[in-house]
């Protein structure tokens, strides 16, 4: 019997809980005790990727503005959740910022209403809870005005501010500013956030401008680009995926980027039957997991990596070597959540790790593994949790 790798104690927790209202179908969602690598199963329409939606909504809130953020999604009356379009969307997530003291818990509020019409900002707020169990906060704003606080010769200093307009984030500004350290500290986790959706008929590459090379797009549209510059600037680590690939992909020999007139990149892989490398009859599977591979090898892992149903496209006997990959992404500091349709991942998976999505009424709910009746006591045993997941031991949730 395998034995599972993913969830194990040791590895980075950015991200410790989260809370989620009025946010399509999260009316009201707690999800806590997330782990250095975190999977959630759901049947479709259960809210996997709203969960990840949630993350991009607060990254494009942080680099445009709260209106245009709601814009990318329809506006705000098609993000908050059906017959609650009166009440406020809200966020709350609880991360673990590295400070010059050390790392330190706190909490990012976000309130968000309709104001004449106009999506405002109506309540942003950064808090710890001290020892005593009262809340401190750091940031703290209400309608586009508030004040922040900072460390300066010992003392701690209150600076008082109005923003430009109450759809803009404060932590945006006062990120920049380096005596704002646990703003700063914020505001560089949540852009430093990653949700992958891989689209393998996108990977053929476009892109020739500089940022583009160096970390893979959502969707792998530059993939080619990004190929190029492990090809050239992180050898040890392009040989390192290539060796991989070559473990998992019978026949396959190499890899080359070319450049065309245009200045598109061209990737192609090398079969050993073949004298001329090609990517025409490259299989689709091939492509994502060299992909997959690629972006768990970057060299600084991401604070937040979201991985939406990476079984697709992937030989169902690879998930299991995938998951290790993914462990040991979060092993180097970075931390994985993945949604998920494969028994096979979730076979790979420890009981601390699994969460599982259900819907009822038209809203979501969120559930540890651990928190159904028996199957503590079968993982116990020796059952894995994704035949306990086929067997309907899951209730609502078939694979």
């Amino acid at each position: 019997m395998r034995e599972t790798f993913l969830g194990r104690e040791e590895g980075h927790v950015p991200i410790e809980s989260l809370r989620i209202q009025n946010f399509r179908v999260f009316q009201d969602v707690t999800v806590t005790d997330l782990q250095p690598v975190s999977v959630f199963i759901g049947a479709n329409g259960t809210g996997k990727s709203t969960l990840f939606d949630v993350f991009d909504f607060l990254k494009d809130c942080l680099k445009d503005n709260v209106r245009v953020a709601l814009a990318k999604r329809g506006g705000f009356r098609d993000v908050v959740t059906l017959g609650h379009e009166d009440e406020a969307i809200c966020i709350d997530v609880q991360v673990k910022l590295p400070l010059s003291e050390g790392e330190r818990s706190l909490t990012y509020s976000l309130e968000i209403r309709i104001d004449r019409q106009a999506p405002v900002v109506k309540r942003e707020a950064l808090s710890s809870v001290g020892a005593d169990g009262k809340i401190g906060y750091v940031v703290n704003f209400t309608d586009g005005s508030g004040w922040a606080t900072h460390r300066q010769d010992g003392e701690t200093k209150v600076e008082v501010f109005a923003l430009d307009a109450p759809d803009i984030l404060a932590i945006k500004g006062l990120g920049q500013f380096q005596r704002f350290e646990v703003a700063s500290a914020l505001r560089s986790v949540l852009e430093d956030w990653h949700i992958s959706d891989l689209r393998v008929h996108a990977s053929d590459g476009q892109y020739a401008d500089e940022w583009s090379r160096e970390q893979l797009g959502p969707r792998g549209e530059n993939l080619a680009a990004v190929s190029k510059f492990f090809m050239e600037s992180r050898r040890t680590r392009f040989d390192a995926v290539m060796e991989k690939m070559r473990r998992h992909v019978p026949g396959l020999s190499g890899a080359t980027v070319n450049v065309t007139e245009d200045g598109r990149f061209l990737l192609r892989f090398q079969d050993g039957s073949f004298k001329e490398p090609f990517r025409k009859f490259v299989s689709d599977g091939t492509m994502a997991l060299f992909a997959y591979l690629l972006l768990l090898e970057e060299s600084k892992p991401r604070s937040l990596l979201g991985i939406d149903e990476p079984e697709t496209y992937l030989y169902p006997s690879l998930m299991g070597e995938l998951g290790e990959e993914f462990e040991n992404y979060a092993a180097r500091g970075g931390q994985v959540i993945i949604a998920t349709h494969s028994p096979d991942l979730v076979n790979a998976i420890s009981l601390p790790s699994l969460f599982v999505l259900t819907k009822q009424n038209g809203v979501s709910s969120v559930r540890r593994a651990a928190d159904f009746e028996n199957i503590p006591e079968l993982v116990a045993a020796g059952d894995h949790l994704g035949w306990l997941w086929r067997q309907g031991l899951f209730r609502g949730v078939d694979p």
